[in-house]
């Protein structure tokens, strides 16, 4: 969330993509672009929310600062059309997204959930998003072994995580895979878990604090 705030800087910000707004900057979000009703229904606090998408935003040209857009841009329907929206908005964009290639190499794709490399293989990944909107810079957001975030690879050294139904259905990636796959992988990885098989092959992981599994920071123009 730092390297967010200090990427936004300071001015007015459009979060577009906001689900229930846990990334939003306090202080400087004056509105929020949100597809699902039943997102915009869960969030709480002052920010005014509206129900569009990112390819057809309701504002004016340069109605804003900075578009705000935090692992969002994989689920629009048409990205590069949304990101032109996102220049045609604001005067500088910040965009947190992923490499694909990592997220298809992550171990519980390799070894346990292969058909995710099918569905990441359909994603724009964040060297195609920093290259289709022009970006000034690409940072690296290592993601820590204890995210409270329950995004797709944040358990990477909490194996255990990945055995909770309600830990895979908030991860879109296990989430849009057929299930069937997804529960034959669980129950190898729960073999692993019990045999102890998991923490022989990934007995490096046990000791780092931090990992690079593929997130990136993408912006674009200079804060005020």
């Amino acid at each position: 969330m730092a390297h967010i705030s200090g990427a936004v800087g300071h001015g007015t910000v459009v979060d577009v993509g906001a689900g229930t707004g846990s990334y939003e900057p306090e202080g400087s979000t004056v509105l929020a672009v949100e597809p699902s009703r039943r997102m915009l229904a869960q969030r709480i606090g002052p920010v005014p929310a509206v129900q569009a998408v990112a390819e057809h935003l309701p504002l004016r040209d340069r109605a804003a600062d900075v578009t705000l857009a935090v692992l969002t841009v994989h689920h629009w329907r048409d990205w590069r059309r949304g990101l032109a929206e996102l220049r045609r908005t604001s005067h500088r964009q910040v965009v947190v997204a992923y490499e694909t290639d990592l997220h298809a190499e992550f171990w519980l794709t390799r070894d346990y959930v292969p058909e995710v490399a099918e569905l990441e293989a359909s994603r724009p990944s964040a060297t195609d998003i920093a290259d289709e909107l022009g970006a000034d810079a690409v940072t690296v957001l290592p993601v820590p072994w204890d995210f409270a975030d329950g995004v797709f690879p944040a358990h990477w050294r909490r194996p255990e995580g990945y055995l909770d139904a309600g830990v895979r259905r908030n991860c879109s990636a296990l989430a849009q895979t057929d299930p069937t796959a997804v529960a034959r992988g669980v129950e190898r990885l729960r073999e692993d878990l019990a045999s102890g098989r998991w923490y022989e092959r990934h007995s490096d992981l046990l000791t780092r604090e931090e990992l690079d599994v593929g997130f990136r920071l993408v912006t674009r123009g200079r804060p005020r």
